[in-house]
């Protein structure tokens, strides 16, 4: 391969976990919308993973893949699917409850749980300027979440660091044991359990609360088309370039998403919190290059 064609390589390798933050961000302000026009957490996640399950099965019927995966590896999957279940749930409820800015930053502490998780493991190795940085990522997040914090809801932050937890186990089990498996049946699988967990949850709690216009119904069509997008392309980007590059792009998604609630929303982050979230990015990007040396 010639220099020249070196550099347009890496960024085609790299698109799919581009766009997936890309996309993200926009469902992140999405949400906001669904909720403010009545739907429920719950009722999100059911009517989605329906719609999506649909979705999977008729384009794995029209271009069925050229192998489905070995029992093993089915059982792997559909172990991703509980996990992508708490990653999901736990997210939104942290959008419901938090402003969006700050839930989306506070989830966002699973590319360094994914660097540690993987050094624990023996997938990589952490050297001394790799903790230095987390050390640095983790003080700007508590700078960001310290400051008035009587404001914030602390179940919705512990959603956000729960669904980070289980992100972090999603990406390395990806890696370890689906590595080169088709995208979409690796989705196919991790959907179906997650949408029978959603809708069983939601038919206990007797909840049904569908949006109440048709711009909560356009907004949660957007949720679902790019939240389903980001998925199957982080799926990609795993296999492709591996957990941690995949990682290291997703950060674009807290970036975009604290300027598009600005823009959009009209949310506000403290001079103190923005300093937190401004370090606490530039520390994670920092963290991923450091942990290769």
């Amino acid at each position: 391969m010639s220099a020249a064609t070196q550099p347009a390589t890496r960024l085609h390798d790299m698109l799919p976990c581009i766009t997936a933050a890309l996309s993200f961000s926009v469902t992140d302000i999405l949400l906001k919308v669904v909720y403010a026009d009545g739907m429920d957490v719950l009722t999100l996640v059911s009517l989605r993973g329906m719609l999506v399950v649909a979705f999977f099965w008729s384009w794995l019927r029209i271009a069925p893949p050229t192998a489905w995966l070995p029992p093993r590896e089915r059982l792997i999957a559909l172990g991703l699917g509980l996990l992508f279940a708490g990653t999901m749930f736990g997210l939104l409820m942290a959008v419901s409850l938090l402003p969006v800015s700050i839930a989306i930053l506070a989830y966002f502490i699973y590319p360094l749980l994914t660097g540690i998780g993987g050094a624990i493991t023996g997938v990589d190795r952490l050297g001394w300027r790799a903790l230095l940085t987390a050390a640095v990522a983790f003080a700007g997040l508590s700078l960001m979440l310290g400051t008035h914090v009587e404001a914030l809801s602390w179940l919705g932050i512990g959603c956000a660091f729960a669904a980070a937890a289980a992100r972090v186990v999603s990406l390395l089990a990806t890696r370890a044991y689906l590595s080169g498996t088709d995208a979409r049946v690796t989705t196919w699988y991790a959907m179906v359990p997650s949408t029978i967990l959603f809708i069983g949850m939601a038919l206990i709690a007797g909840a049904w609360h569908p949006p109440q216009t048709s711009i909560g119904w356009l907004a949660f069509a957007g949720v679902s088309i790019g939240s389903t997008l980001s998925t199957l392309l982080i799926y990609v980007s795993t296999n492709r370039v591996g957990p941690f590059r995949t990682a290291l792009a997703m950060n674009l998604e807290p970036l975009v998403t604290v300027l598009l609630s600005v823009a959009l929303l009209g949310e506000t982050l403290t001079p103190l919190q923005a300093v937190g979230a401004a370090v606490m990015l530039t520390a994670l990007c920092l963290f991923q290059f450091a942990r290769r040396r």
